[in-house]
Order: C-alpha cells, then structure tokens, then sequence
C-alpha cells in the first residue's frame, strides 16, 4: 500500500519536477492571450462587416468587447485553474485515489 503512495519519477527526469508546479499555469496564461486575440480579430471583422459604426466605431467596439471578454475568462477561468492545478501539484495524495498517482508520473 505505501508503494502505490510514492509518486513515480517523471518521465522527463528530475529536472522537470521544480517546472512543472509552475509550466502548465503559464501555459493556461499563454493560451487565453492568444485566444484573446484570435477573438478580438474576429469581432473587429464581425463588426467590420456589419458596417453599423464604421472602421474606427468597429475597431473600438471591437477591443472593448475583447477586454471585458479576456477579464471575464481571466477571472472566471484562469485563476481558479492555476490555483487548482498548483495545489494538485504540490500536495503529494489530493485526492488518495491510484489514477492521480498514475497521471501524476507522466507530468
């Protein structure tokens, strides 16, 4: 029973487990920026194309309608998410069950 509550050495080496703890939040961070952009060319063109308030109506609407939508995902997403994910990382057994420290080995 003790055995199956060490956790496995990753399989990228010891090097990798200080990283880790902090490798996947950044990586949450990285991609809700490039959605945000991905987003906020999107709406610039909806709004382009729609024609209501013009190039510059458009382009404005468009990057306030982009920052109240990064906010809402920062806020609502990101943060609980790195928390969360910090807190599997660092407490040894979570949850106590066999498949954390089977998925735990591999990160």
């Amino acid at each position: 029973m003790e055995e199956q509550n060490l956790q496995l050495r990753s399989i990228w080496g010891k090097w990798w487990e200080p990283i880790r703890k902090w490798f996947y939040p950044a990586w949450l961070i990285y991609e809700t920026t490039v959605r945000f952009y991905d987003y906020s060319e999107a709406t610039y063109l909806f709004f382009l194309a729609q024609n209501y308030l013009g190039e510059l109506g458009s382009q404005i609407l468009a990057v306030l309608c982009s920052i109240a939508t990064f906010a809402i995902c920062s806020f609502f997403l990101t943060v609980p998410t790195t928390f969360i994910l910090y807190k599997f990382f660092k407490i040894e057994t979570l949850t106590g069950t066999q498949f954390e420290s089977k998925i735990k080995k591999y990160f």
